[in-house]
């Protein structure tokens, strides 16, 4: 999905099950033993290697961005079509790029944009 966005970035090493992983409502990670457990998603640039999980997940992501608790934007190692088709239908600006999700660490402040020839970078 195209677009730009500037935040937090909020990094996983593990994928993410947005289906039962995700409080729809929230956006709070409710799953048990995932490192961002606790940690609401919301309001971030999510970084993370890849969706988990039922491809209904995207239904989770289109649902987070309706109730206002929606990433900014993703950043993903690689494409599925959970995360693909949640941030079509959500508008949420996605960058499929195992170098650029290397790059990334929480806490830090990044701006993305799908268009620009260098997409990521530090803010």
């Amino acid at each position: 999905m195209h677009g730009a966005a500037e935040g937090p970035v909020l990094r996983s090493s593990a994928p993410i099950n947005f289906l039962g992983g995700v409080d729809k409502g929230t956006g709070v990670v409710g799953e048990r033993g995932h490192e961002l457990f606790g940690r609401s998603v919301g309001g971030t640039i999510l970084a993370f290697p890849s969706g988990a999980g039922s491809s209904v997940g995207a239904y989770t992501i289109y649902s987070l961005k309706a109730r206002g608790s929606a990433p900014l934007a993703m950043v993903c190692g690689r494409a599925d079509l959970t995360v693909a088709t949640g941030c079509a239908m959500a508008g949420i600006p996605l960058v499929v790029s195992g170098e650029a999700l290397a790059s990334l660490e929480t806490g830090q402040r990044a701006a993305l944009d799908t268009r620009a020839a260098e997409p990521l970078r530090r803010a």
